[in-house]
């Protein structure tokens, strides 16, 4: 079945805002088998948003729009489906009751404006939404569907997941043919380097499609199979992806939606080992990463900021000629620091970074994006140099996703070459 995309909001225009929302439901859809034509974007414009609903649903089977139904003065999306499909506004009980129910929860007064968020078109059939005060709305005629979410990603997120792609399954019914997506996710190796490394794509893929996706953090490997029933689709997956490891499998440090944080995470947590962490370039961000998974605290036993020079002798006793000689952008430096930060803490396991991030502070000796990695145990020490670009917020993401790269390697007994 074809889907088009609606996202409306000229914050999404004129680009203030990433039109994130968009790229996940057409995922999720592609994943579940529906055929995405068209994404599209729309300001806050009644005449522009109704002609779009009507030229999207002459071409396609089910339309999908996000944003609009908030409780301001722009948030028109209501309005305009209203008029479109030619439904009065109607209060919805339900939707005004768990709207109360959001706000009493965060000690918070309920504004008329949110209240107004209950009215509903009457065609609609309600989407309740437990993350947030404006429903979902499921409108259904003339055996085409439009579907209208709030704009906020982390409201989107749940309600296509566990209420609308389900009841798109259900309007579907069988799809004529089984279509089964597997996501590899490498980090450490550029997209073109990957590509080398898989060698004859032809062969590989047997008329299968496999797809590079590239971020900071690495390269997603989409691997897409069609077959008439789901057994032989799911074996050809199986096998596509068991040659893709044989040829890069040290890259891959997990599948679908999984962190590298995660994955780190489960390890530690499996071979019963803590860590702790110095940062000097990247500022907090691996614990922050660390932080972001839940039960963190029986692997994770502390983190410090070192910036400064001062900071890095005061508490991790990093050696001050060390520094004079080699500069605390340097291997001897990034070992010290995890030994010192992995011996304060009574860790397993120490990591550490240092780095040049730029857009200043470079040399010819030592160029902006330097960095370094260092790890430490109880047998060892070492230190990895990286080399990055002239972004400063990049190299700082890209910097701390190299970090947790080293260690998962560590871990798995991988060298890092």
């Amino acid at each position: 079945m074809k889907v088009q995309i609606i996202s409306i909001g000229d914050e999404i225009l004129i680009g203030d805002t990433i039109n994130t929302n968009a790229a996940f439901i057409s995922s999720e859809l592609i994943k579940n088998q529906f055929v995405v034509t068209k994404v599209s974007v729309v300001g806050d414009n009644e005449e522009n948003i109704t002609y779009e609903f009507k030229e999207a649903l002459k071409e396609n089977d089910i339309v999908i729009v996000t944003g609009g139904l908030g409780p301001t003065h722009d948030d028109i999306t209501k309005k305009c489906l209203s008029k479109f499909f030619e439904s009065e506004l109607v209060m919805n009980e339900e939707v005004l009751k768990n709207i109360k129910t959001f706000f009493e929860k965060r000690r918070r007064k309920l504004t008329k404006e949110n209240e107004m968020q209950a009215l509903v078109p009457k065609i609609a059939e309600v989407i309740n939404n437990l993350n947030g005060t404006a429903p979902g709305l499921w409108i259904e005629k003339n055996k085409k569907i439009l579907v209208s979410l709030p704009g906020v990603p982390h409201e989107i997120k749940a309600l296509i997941e566990s209420k609308v792609i389900p009841k798109l399954l259900l309007f579907r019914g069988e799809a004529p043919d089984v279509r089964k997506v597997k996501l590899l996710l490498t980090t450490g190796i550029p997209e073109s380097y990957l590509f080398k490394n898989l060698g004859d794509l032809d062969s590989l893929l047997k008329g299968a499609n496999l797809a590079f996706l590239p971020d900071q953090f690495g390269v997603k490997l989409r691997i897409t199979v069609e077959d008439i029933n789901e057994e032989t689709a799911l074996n050809r997956l199986s096998e596509i992806e068991q040659k893709i490891r044989s040829a890069v499998g040290r890259f891959i440090y997990g599948s679908e939606n999984i962190t590298l944080e995660e994955v780190v995470g489960r390890l530690l947590k499996e071979r019963d080992l803590t860590i702790s962490v110095a940062e000097s370039c990247t500022g907090g961000l691996i614990c922050d990463r660390f932080t972001n998974i839940d039960g963190s605290s029986k692997f994770f036993e502390r983190g410090v900021i070192s910036y400064s020079n001062a900071a890095k002798v005061e508490i991790l006793k990093v050696s001050e000629d060390a520094i004079a000689e080699f500069g605390a952008v340097s291997e001897v430096i990034a070992k010290q620091m995890a030994e010192g930060i992995r011996a304060i803490s009574v860790t397993d396991i120490g990591l550490s970074t240092t780095g040049i991030m730029g857009p200043t502070g470079g040399s010819k000796e030592k160029p902006i994006g330097l960095f370094y990695v260092g790890l430490s145990d109880d047998n060892m020490s070492i230190a990895k140099k990286f080399h990055f670009g002239d972004d400063r917020i990049l190299n700082k993401a890209r910097a701390t996703q190299a970090a947790l790269e080293m260690l998962r390697r560590y871990l798995l007994g991988i060298p890092y070459e």
